[in-house]
């Protein structure tokens, strides 16, 4: 951030963004998911609707922990949902998934499906590649196998939003970075100190040229916007791609569960990230001593091929603890948040259900590792 750094500096309560996320997912997405599989009979309908549903689950509880789960979405009928453990919300969301994996036939969403226009076939393999990266967060090898085996096989599964040229379908990061006209925003010096140590090519896509050498923002402190590094031009396009999830992440996520031969597809992962971006010099950049498989290394490359997907970069940091340095922030120094804290509202107006949920998960802090985050 340039000039205003409470999030850079992990103060997440100034502006309200935990009550905001949680209240984005559960009214905004969820909420309206479960009413649209109301008003269907299209199992295969249907069928895409509980993918969304799952992807947004798991991204709850790899945020919070422990969530309304079983009890939520229920309205006035149970305004004050207990929490559901995240553990056995995880294993739910893979049976569920299994249930729908029969329903991709016939037609589902044609025209209003922004992601696959209807091509079911791609639906029933982002349900694979969603239920591989659930079954790895567990160590579940039966679930890893199978859904390995009809999960992403190229950048043509990839999972994206295709974004209009203008208002309101543009890209998110348009209207923040373009049609806002502020320089809010640098890419971090985390990232950049990291890929000038590789002379990582995807620097010419990720970042903008304006200054030579590529130098990132000093994380946490107010940066002078025209000292530093921009963000690329062709994520700026009000029409760049939205990535749900992606072929490099499925292959980065079989090499951390060791299927087959787990260097096999560390590298195939790089090569996917470098493809999907139209980066060349992939033949010399994996020849590299500091890009040879290993475990740190498959944590760092991850990471770094989940660029501009910040939910699953953190994910990433967090089940490679230690693979990645990250710089705290200039200003406190206050150490990287290993989740979210519960929302006020929670607090004040669900009190009972908060404080079994927060005592259940070692207390509501943001240091408070998740169940997968056990390392």
């Amino acid at each position: 951030q340039t000039q205003y750094i409470d999030e850079a500096n992990f103060d997440l309560q100034n502006r309200n963004i935990p009550q905001n996320f949680w209240s984005e997912l559960y009214r905004d997405v969820l909420y309206d998911l479960k009413n649209a599989k109301e008003l269907t009979a299209n199992n295969a309908e249907k069928a895409q609707i509980e993918v969304i549903e799952v992807y947004t689950w798991q991204i709850l509880v790899d945020t919070f922990g422990d969530i309304p789960y079983n009890e939520a979405l229920n309205g006035q009928e149970n305004p004050l949902p207990a929490y559901d453990d995240a553990a056995t919300i995880y294993n739910d969301l893979i049976k569920r998934l299994d249930e729908v994996l029969p329903n991709f036939s016939g037609t589902g969403f044609v025209g209003s499906d922004v992601i696959y226009g209807g091509d079911l076939s791609k639906w029933k393999k982002l349900a694979n590649s969603l239920k591989l990266k659930l079954a790895v967060r567990i160590n579940n090898s039966t679930a890893i196998s199978a859904a390995a085996n009809g999960a992403f096989t190229s950048n043509a599964d990839n999972a994206t939003i295709s974004y209009e040229s203008s208002t309101p379908n543009t890209n998110p990061l348009w209207v923040d970075l373009v049609q806002s006209g502020r320089n809010d925003f640098v890419p971090a010096n985390t990232i950049v100190d990291i890929m000038n140590d590789l002379e990582d090519p995807r620097r010419s896509i990720f970042f903008d040229d304006n200054i030579s050498p590529f130098s990132g923002g000093i994380y946490g402190d107010s940066n002078a916007y025209a000292l530093y590094t921009h963000i690329g031009k062709s994520l700026l396009e009000p029409t760049f791609r939205g990535v749900l999830m992606d072929y490099a992440e499925v292959e980065f996520l079989m090499a951390y569960a060791g299927l087959d031969n787990p260097e096999d597809h560390y590298f195939s992962g790089i090569t996917a990230s470098f493809d999907d971006w139209g980066v060349t010099g992939i033949s010399n950049y994996i020849t590299k001593q500091e890009v040879e498989y290993s475990r740190d290394n498959l944590g760092k490359q991850f990471w770094i091929a989940m660029y501009n997907r910040g939910m699953e970069g953190w994910s990433v940091y967090r089940m490679f603890d230690g693979a990645i340095t990250f710089n705290l922030p200039a200003d406190t120094g206050n150490p990287i948040p290993t989740r979210f804290t519960y929302p006020v509202n929670e607090q004040t107006l669900n009190e009972a259900n908060y404080n079994n949920a927060s005592s259940a998960i070692g207390g509501d802090t943001q240091t408070t590792r998740i169940f997968w985050d056990s390392e």
